[in-house]
């Protein structure tokens, strides 16, 4: 089976035996990835910015770009596939929110990503049980729903599992 590839604001889930979510160059942007074991589901959300706040009209066209109205969607269409709405039972796992384009880190949009993100799964009484956040080099982040196994692929063509 071909892989669901997941753009910027991007969210996917996926029940299906052989599925795949993929998304490429998560620079300063955040994979919040979620994994079902009893279900035997799994989620990803391409986060680009913090707060919907910032622009209403691209958070209604494309939720999915901001990290508190495309992690509520990313949930929802988890509940979808018979996942507890409140994310008990799934374990999380993030990747990205690197310092891709601001080096002198006036913005470091990254870092604001990953705490956006971390904020609203601490407000359900979730965290991730692993993470690779930070650093200066994109990410491509593949997840497998057969074996659970998050693969993350740098531009200095580096692959390692979450």
């Amino acid at each position: 089976m071909a892989p669901k590839i997941l753009g910027v604001g991007d969210v996917g889930v996926t029940k299906d035996p052989g599925g795949v979510l993929k998304t490429f160059a998560l620079g300063s942007c955040v994979a919040v990835i979620l994994l079902d074991p009893a279900q035997k589901a799994v989620g990803m959300v391409h986060v680009a910015l913090p707060k919907s706040k910032t622009n209403p009209e691209r958070a209604k066209q494309k939720p999915g770009y901001f990290a508190d109205t495309g992690l509520a969607l990313l949930f929802e269409q988890m509940a979808d596939l018979g996942c507890d709405p409140r994310g008990k039972g799934m374990v999380v796992k993030l990747a990205g929110g690197a310092k891709v384009l601001d080096m002198d880190t006036r913005f470091d949009i990254g870092k604001k990503n990953a705490l956006a993100v971390k904020k609203h799964l601490w407000k359900l009484g979730l965290g991730p049980v692993s993470e690779d956040i930070g650093g200066h080099h994109s990410r491509t982040v593949e997840l497998d729903r057969d074996s659970g196994r998050v693969t993350i692929s740098s531009s200095t063509g580096e692959t390692w599992e979450i």
